[in-house]
């Protein structure tokens, strides 16, 4: 389907002036700041390719070229997209945010909350549990997502974090956690005594919800 068929209120704009912006999923977002696609892309579809190219890298990771392979984009929406990713990184970083729910957790988790691979993140906080930096951990396979407690640790060392707060998505939408994942905590809050760097919590976030190990008492 073209987005011209679509009806009026599917489109993303007709939809952000409805519902808010709130309402609108990631790619609409972008769809709405690429504007147009190209002939046989339209500009929802390539506002998903480029999602996916975001998302299975690291931030630092993301260069002008990954971008431009991209079919539909070209150099001056390229150039759109990169400013946008680092604005928003600058945003993220200037801003003292106090992580206190794990509902905060998932909306700092938006990037990656319905991403179809597995995305690990850690939330290092000072001792005013405002955070310091967010970090991309690892990013797995469709089912799985390796995490050794060196690599959420180092960093916190090295931020001089008093504490941390570890976030990753089910890309199956069910954010109960395996056995995997109550293991992986388990090494991780044991890591943090012999530090002392406190694992505050872990939350399983997905498109709609999420699952605060805190909350569950499985910490």
């Amino acid at each position: 389907m073209k987005i011209r068929d679509l009806p009026k209120i599917e489109l993303p704009r007709e939809k952000l002036k409805k519902y808010g912006a709130k309402k609108l999923a990631d790619y609409e977002l972008l769809a709405l700041i690429l504007g147009s696609g190209v002939r046989g892309v339209n500009v929802l579809n390539l506002s998903e390719k480029v999602l996916k190219i975001i998302t299975d890298k690291k931030r630092d990771q993301i260069t002008f070229d990954d971008l431009l392979k991209c079919r539909g984009l070209g150099e001056v929406k390229t150039a759109q997209v990169m400013a946008v990713l680092e604005l928003s990184f600058r945003l993220f970083s200037n801003t003292k945010r106090g992580v206190i729910t794990p509902e905060d957790v998932w909306k700092l988790s938006v990037d990656f909350r319905a991403g179809k691979r597995e995305h690990v993140v850690a939330f290092y906080l000072d001792t005013q549990h405002c955070i310091i930096e967010r970090q991309i951990i690892s990013i797995g396979t469709l089912s799985t997502s390796l995490v050794h407690p060196r690599e959420v640790f180092e960093p916190a060392v090295v931020l001089h974090a008093a504490s941390v707060i570890v976030a990753h998505n089910h890309p199956s939408g069910n954010v109960e956690p395996s056995l995997e994942d109550r293991e992986v905590t388990s090494r991780l809050v044991e890591s943090g005594r012999i530090l002392g760097i406190e694992l505050v919590d872990h939350v399983i976030v997905s498109k709609t919800e999420w699952m605060s190990f805190k909350d569950k008492k499985l910490l």
